[in-house]
C-alpha cells in the first residue's frame, strides 16, 4: 500500500500546474507482465526511466530479447542488462537442472515456497539497482514483486521491501555524506505489491501496456511460445480470463 501512494503522489507532483517535474528512475524490467506493468506506471508518474535487465543464468535468453523490444518502445533513457550467474549457486528450477514443476490450472498451486524461487534474487536485483541509481542521480527505483499470487516467495512481501530500502538509506553517499547539500531518501517503488494478477493487468491496458510483447513463462519452447502449464503462465491467464479476455500470447 505504502508503495502505490507513493507513486501516486509522485503523478500528483509532476503534474501539478503543468510544470515538468521529471526525476529519473531505475525500472527493473524482466520483459514480463509485471514488469512492463511498472514501466508504464513509472513513466505515467512523471519519472524518466533507465531500465535495468539481467542475465542471470536463468533457463532461457527470449526475455531479455522481449525486454529489450519494451524498453525501446517505451522511450526508455537508458537499457542496461547486467551479466551474473546464479547458475554457480543453482537451487532453483531457473537455474538448475531442475524440472519446472506444470500444472492443469490455478487450483494446483500451493502456497509454499515453490521450487521456482531463486535464492536471493530481488536482493541481488535490487543492489545493482541501487549502484545504477546512484550513479544517474536517481532516488526512486521500481520493482514489480507482488505478494499476492506469490505469497510465497519471501523477497516480495512488502516488510522484506522496507527493510531493503532503511538498508539503502545507511548505503548510498548522497543519502548519507553531511557534506552534500541536498541529502535524498532513496524509496522502492511496489505499486503491484497488494494488486491481484486481473487487477495489475487492467491498470496496464489503460495505460495502454501490449501486454502481447511480453513473456512471463518459465519455461518456453525455443521459439518462445509459452508452457501454459506453469505457475506463471496459470495465474496469468486468469487474470485475464477475470478480465474478460484471452492472453494475447496464447
Amino acid at each position: 500500500m505504502l508503495g502505490a501512494l507513493r507513486f501516486i503522489g509522485y503523478k500528483f507532483q509532476a503534474q501539478y500546474k503543468g510544470i515538468n517535474m521529471k526525476k529519473n528512475a531505475v525500472i527493473l524490467l524482466s520483459g514480463g507482465l509485471d514488469s512492463t506493468t511498472i514501466l508504464a506506471i513509472a513513466k505515467d508518474a512523471g519519472y524518466d526511466p533507465y531500465v535495468l535487465s539481467f542475465s542471470y543464468g536463468q533457463r532461457h535468453d527470449i526475455e531479455l530479447e522481449k525486454a529489450k523490444e519494451i524498453a525501446k518502445d517505451s522511450g526508455a533513457k537508458e537499457h542496461k542488462i547486467a551479466n551474473i550467474d546464479l547458475r554457480l549457486f543453482g537451487g532453483s528450477a531457473l537455474t538448475d537442472k531442475i524440472d519446472v514443476p506444470k500444472h492443469n490450472n490455478v487450483d494446483e498451486i500451493d502456497s509454499e515456497i515453490p521450487i521456482t524461487y531463486v535464492p536471493a534474487r530481488n536482493t541481488i536485483f535490487l543492489s545493482f539497482a541501487l549502484a545504477y541509481a546512484e550513479t544517474i542521480e536517481a532516488f526512486d527505483i521500481f520493482i514489480g514483486v507482488n505478494a499476492l499470487d506469490y505469497s510465497g516467495y519471501p523477497d516480495c512481501r512488502e516488510e522484506y521491501i522496507k527493510s531493503f530500502e532503511d538498508m539503502s538509506n545507511l548505503a548510498l553517499a548522497a543519502c548519507v555524506d553531511a557534506n552534500i547539500n541536498n541529502r535524498k531518501k532513496m524509496h522502492i517503488h511496489t505499486p503491484l505489491i497488494d494488486m491481484t494478477k486481473a487487477e495489475i493487468i487492467k491498470k496496464g491496458l489503460e495505460l495502454g501496456v501490449d501486454y502481447s510483447k511480453t513473456l512471463s513463462c518459465y519455461d518456453p519452447d525455443t521459439n518462445g511460445n509459452p508452457c501454459k502449464k506453469c505457475d506463471s503462465c496459470l495465474l496469468r491467464q486468469k487474470g485475464f480470463n477475470e478480465n474478460g479476455m484471452v492472453d494475447p500470447c496464447f
